[in-house]
């Protein structure tokens, strides 16, 4: 698809500043000078050329009493095919790449307050036939603000107000709260009142959803709700997963440097096992592995930091939002 100025600053507004009102759809073309008909036109290509995946919300998973965990694991390449279908069907996998390194496949899991985490992990290994695996939990959160700049002049990235806070125990839900929360996770339609269809299932007041999506964001409960676009498609077709060996005394500056940096998605700081060493991760997105290379290279020369490892997804096999069930 040759992107237009306005599609840029289209997928721009659909990551940063997708406004939760009666006809967002409206609201975006008074922003761009064009009609709501073809905004919505326009998101419907850009959906048809897989540059944007989906619009809905994004949930803190500790919020709604979900446990998550990075993972990696080793899997022989006869047994990549098989990881992939198992993969794709699991319901709590959101995240899914193969990577460049000896551990070569890499998953994010989600299990509900109930579920056993350990467990969970060591029947996925099994089922794909993983010669060895572990988990990576986040101890530190620096930074989770996916927003690809597309060049369109667009809105700035909005700020993070999640700095350095894993939430670890579930947020006090209402009943109409968890309808809300449960209604909301789908693909957000593409008519003009977007909202009306959700909140006319759960017999509530458009305004009255849309105040109380309002206040989950207000309680962190949902960090934001907007556009996932696909890197690759987008333009980023290198992305590093990148990890130091930050001692303690160096973790919460570098995890900072890290977080000014648009270029970097993710930033945590991750507890370390016999297997691997390295605490301190990001993910570096651009359009070059070059690119990429130069801001690790910066931050390890800025903060002293000598032991540094990239790894580069080479196969996407699953890049979803998961639907926590509340």
């Amino acid at each position: 698809m040759n992107l237009t100025d306005i599609d840029r600053k289209l997928v721009d507004l659909l990551q940063a500043k997708f406004l939760l009102t009666g006809q967002p759809y409206a609201d975006i073309g008074l922003n761009l000078g064009i009609s709501e008909s073809e905004v919505m036109a326009r998101i419907q290509q850009l959906k048809a050329e897989n540059i944007v995946r989906q619009i809905g919300p994004v949930f803190d998973a500790g919020s709604l009493g979900y446990k998550t965990t990075l993972a990696a694991m080793r899997v022989a390449e006869e047994e990549m095919g098989r990881a992939a279908r198992i993969i794709a069907e699991h319901p709590g996998i959101s995240h899914g790449y193969e990577r460049d390194h000896y551990f070569n496949l890499w998953v994010t899991l989600a299990v509900p307050a109930r579920g056993d985490l350990e467990a969970e992990l060591s029947g996925l290994a099994a089922s794909i036939k993983a010669e060895s695996f572990f988990a990576l939990p986040a101890v530190k959160l620096f930074k989770l603000r996916t927003h690809f700049a597309m060049g369109g002049q667009g809105p700035a990235e909005a700020p993070d107000n999640h700095h350095g806070k894993i939430r670890r125990r579930e947020a006090r839900l209402s009943p109409a709260d968890r309808m809300v929360i449960n209604e909301l996770q789908q693909d957000l339609p593409l008519v003009p009142r977007p909202f009306a269809p959700m909140s006319g299932q759960l017999g509530m007041d458009e305004g009255e959803f849309l105040s109380r999506c309002h206040s989950l964001v207000q309680r962190s409960i949902m960090r934001r709700f907007g556009a996932a676009v696909n890197h690759r498609q987008a333009g980023f077709t290198a992305n590093a997963m990148t990890g130091w060996v930050a001692p303690p005394g160096k973790v919460n500056a570098a995890g900072k440097l890290l977080s000014s940096w648009q270029e970097v998605s993710h930033c945590y700081e991750r507890r370390t096992n016999n297997l691997w060493r390295h605490n301190l991760f990001a993910m570096i997105h651009g359009r070059t592995r070059e690119a990429c290379q130069e801001i690790a290279d910066e931050v390890s020369a800025k903060m002293g930091l000598t032991d540094c490892i990239m790894l580069f997804s080479t196969r996407e096999f699953k890049k979803t939002r998961v639907k926590y069930v509340v």
